[in-house]
């Protein structure tokens, strides 16, 4: 007997269509997911596939390209309710921050979590975990997930750094024995120079936040800015002997940073612990890592409202896919892999259940720092006296940054400030060209971070710099004011 064609096309798409829709990372590689390091076209292809067959629930989008050509992705996960009015949810969450024009609507509060993975390419295990995770949040067969993702979303960016993960996942492959040499001298464990930490410039992105010095930085900025996220983990790695860490985050912290914001690392915190605590794994909070330097993956969006935290596992570039530790025990990349999707899974999980709580106290603080600036100093003035290309370049770093400024407009006599080229209080003449950065704004922690003349230090033993004020950083003269000062044009 003979089939019509139309037919057979409709019986092989129905046989063959609902095992390619959902393929799980072990199906989709050439190897099960921790058996060997995934080459960044191979992670890049999987969440293209995995979006083109989870539309409802899943996007996809690509939001740039490295110095050398790979594209940078977010992909983009809630209930199928709330992905059909994504965009919705996005300027709604812009309006409570004073970003975009109009009312916010707070009768469905949304939490929005940003989850930034191994900005230090050989850093690798968050990379590869966000296979997994993203199977898991794009099929949403857990019901807790669902359940979760009816009041969430979450962004993740999967390689924030695929030059550098390319970089070290390449040299993985080619100097690694067939099977896992676990000797921590062995060549597998000892990469060579440069490594697989910076981006092809040689450059640490996960310094490069607040400076915005590199591409992927930049681009990254602009989606960033799109969305402001309320909760933001960013994914690393450490020496192979640590346990895991996540916040809350040690002394010193930055006296910008608000009560709450401490308060729910401490939550997310414990609920990692529980989990934690459940599977026999070892971990530690509140030592090493500060919030302090405002141009990290933490802190940044930390002085932007947001719960910044760092989430650091054993392994690094010595991890390789498996390697003995100090106490005897073997640390396997799968390991690795597992621990990341259990912090990142505990994350979204106290994030909708305090979702109310967060997108609450998100629009409050933006509502109270653009109304009560938290700093001693309001307003920060740049003499018109200046080199004009220092000037235009300090303005192009602070519209990636949404910063709002502009010229003082008039001209003002016995302004009293700081004067940050003789470092003395003083009685200044302002010009009517003069550029003003006021701290009555939406980003006024940020510019306050930012601008200071000094930062308080809580304790002297930081994880890293500990002085960063833009305008010496530009050589400009300027003045610091302790009164309100908003630029007329």
């Amino acid at each position: 007997m003979k089939i019509p064609f139309a037919f057979c096309i409709l019986l092989f798409t129905g046989l063959f269509s609902p095992v390619r829709a959902h393929q799980p990372p072990n199906d989709f590689l050439p190897y099960k997911l921790g058996e060997q390091f995934t080459p960044h076209y191979l992670l890049t292809d999987y969440f293209e596939q995995l979006a083109q067959s989870t539309t409802a629930t899943m996007r996809l989008e690509k939001y740039g390209k490295t110095y050398e050509g790979r594209p940078l992705q977010l992909a983009i996960f809630s209930s199928a309710e709330n992905i059909a009015r994504l965009e919705q949810i996005r300027v709604n969450n812009l309006r409570m921050a004073g970003m975009a024009e109009g009312t916010p609507d707070m009768s469905n509060p949304i939490a929005i979590v940003w989850l930034s993975m191994s900005v230090h390419g050989n850093e690798p295990s968050g990379s590869e975990c966000s296979m997994d995770l993203a199977y898991t949040l794009a099929t949403q067969m857990d019901p807790n997930i669902k359940e979760w993702l009816k009041n969430t979303v979450v962004i993740m960016d999967p390689s924030l750094n695929p030059d550098g993960y390319d970089r070290y996942t390449h040299w993985q492959r080619m100097a690694s024995n067939l099977i896992p040499n676990t000797d921590p001298q062995s060549r597998e464990h000892r990469e060579p120079w440069p490594g697989g930490r910076p981006n092809h410039y040689y450059f640490d992105l996960n310094r490069d936040w607040a400076w915005a010095t590199q591409t992927e930085t930049q681009q990254r900025l602009k989606v960033y800015h799109q969305w402001l996220p309320h909760v933001h983990p960013d994914v690393h790695e450490q020496g192979i002997n640590d346990p895991y860490y996540f916040a809350p985050a040690a002394e010193p912290m930055h006296e910008l940073i608000t009560p709450w914001q401490r308060e729910f690392q401490s939550e997310i915190g414990e609920n990692n612990a529980r989990h934690f605590d459940n599977n026999n794994w070892s971990y530690f909070t509140k030592e090493v890592f500060d919030l302090f330097y405002p141009s990290y993956g933490d802190t940044y969006p930390t002085f932007n409202g947001a719960i910044g935290m760092t989430y650091e596992q054993a392994g690094g570039p010595r991890g390789g896919r498996a390697v003995e530790i100090a106490n005897g025990d073997t640390l396997t990349l799968a390991d690795r892999i597992a621990h990341h999707r259990t912090t990142s899974l505990s994350t979204i999980e106290v994030s909708s259940k305090s979702a109310k709580a967060l997108v609450d106290n998100f629009r409050d603080y933006y509502k109270r720092t653009s109304s009560q600036p938290q700093g001693p100093y309001k307003a920060f003035v740049i003499r018109e006296t200046n080199d004009p290309n220092k000037v235009k370049t300090l303005c192009q770093l602070m519209d990636q940054h949404h910063i709002r400024y502009g010229r003082v407009g008039a001209g003002l006599s016995g302004i009293k400030g700081f004067d940050y080229t003789s470092g003395k209080e003083i009685s200044a003449s302002i010009n009517p060209n003069d550029l003003v950065i006021s701290a009555y704004q939406p980003h006024s922690v940020m510019v306050q971070a930012l601008f200071e003349p000094e930062a308080k230090l809580s304790d002297s033993m930081t994880y890293d710099i500990t002085a960063w004020s833009l305008i010496f950083a530009h050589g400009l003269e300027a003045y610091a004011l302790k009164e309100r000062l908003e630029p007329k044009r």
